[in-house]
């Protein structure tokens, strides 16, 4: 039986136990926030508190004392320098330890132990979720004896009351207008159901033969439309239209050369069969001349 016995073992023997725990604390104060077992972080909560008390009064005696139970100068100047200023107005309860859940592989309890005054904000816990509480209508079930005894509060009450009848009283048009927009789908599905009913007797006067069928009307296009429509194909036409002209011009250019040639060749005809008549005059004329003198000897 185990009645009265103080402390955890934490299947150690006394030393280890001891030396566990100053490893704890060392790493708590330069760290500010350690991860580990629940059952340490319980153990070492009653171990490292009395040394934080113990560093508000800074002299070489503590100093000495606090000293033996860390074994780390680091962490001891620190705890002196920076922790036990924040710590002189706090009487007691310097760590909190938020539970984690079982770590996978032996499934052990895991805790966080931190340092209160370097941080105030509580971490989430994962795989907890947080709890949704149902706030009712400020006043509904307050008694009178609480408003005699406490006019403060009920002034604040009243304040939250008020706040509470707008916050109500602003989703009033919401429901207006979700009235205007059924009565507007209304009208709408009408003014659908209307056509599809005006379709469908069309379609059966069509069928029976007493109405005919409305010829497709083809949209004339506007003068102004086709002279933009070819001011718009004309610049694309262009560029086909000097490509087709180019081999014309060529051929009409060889045509001129030729003909120039042709010219060329007629007037050099020309030049020559005068020539050749004058040269059959002057050789006409001579044999005449010789003709004369030897009839006149």
């Amino acid at each position: 039986m185990r009645h009265f016995v103080r402390g955890r073992k934490l299947g150690r023997t006394a030393s280890h136990r001891k030396a566990t725990l100053e490893a704890l604390s060392v790493a708590l104060i330069k760290n500010d926030r350690i991860v580990t077992t629940l059952a340490k972080a319980k153990a070492l909560r009653s171990f490292v508190e009395p040394i934080i008390t113990r560093s508000k009064e800074d002299n070489t005696h503590n100093r000495g004392l606090v000293f033996r139970h860390l074994r780390d100068n680091k962490a001891t100047t620190r705890l002196f320098d920076e922790i036990a200023p924040l710590v002189t107005d706090r009487p007691g309860g310097y760590t909190r330890i938020v539970k984690l859940g079982s770590r996978l592989g032996d499934g052990a309890e895991e805790a966080m132990i931190e340092l209160v005054d370097f941080n105030d904000v509580q971490p989430e816990v994962p795989g907890k979720k947080k709890r949704r509480t149902r706030r009712g209508r400020a006043g509904g079930g307050q008694k009178e004896s609480s408003d005699k005894a406490a006019p403060a509060t009920g002034k604040k009450k009243e304040s939250k009351t008020e706040e509470s009848t707008t916050s109500a009283a602003k989703p009033a048009p919401v429901k207006e207008e979700t009235k205007q927009e059924a009565s507007n789908k209304s009208s709408v599905e009408e003014t659908k159901s209307s056509k599809a009913d005006e379709k469908k007797a069309d379609a059966s006067e069509v069928k029976s033969g007493k109405k005919e069928t409305p010829k497709e009307k083809t949209p004339k296009a506007s003068p102004k439309a086709s002279e933009k429509d070819s001011e718009k194909e004309t610049p694309k036409a262009a560029p086909e239209k000097a490509a087709e002209e180019a081999p014309q011009a060529a051929k009409d250019e060889s045509k001129k050369e030729a003909a120039k040639d042709a010219k060329a060749a007629d007037a050099s005809a020309a030049d020559t069969s005068a020539k050749e008549g004058k040269k059959a005059e002057s050789d006409s004329s001579a044999s005449d001349e010789d003709s004369d003198d030897t009839n006149k000897k």
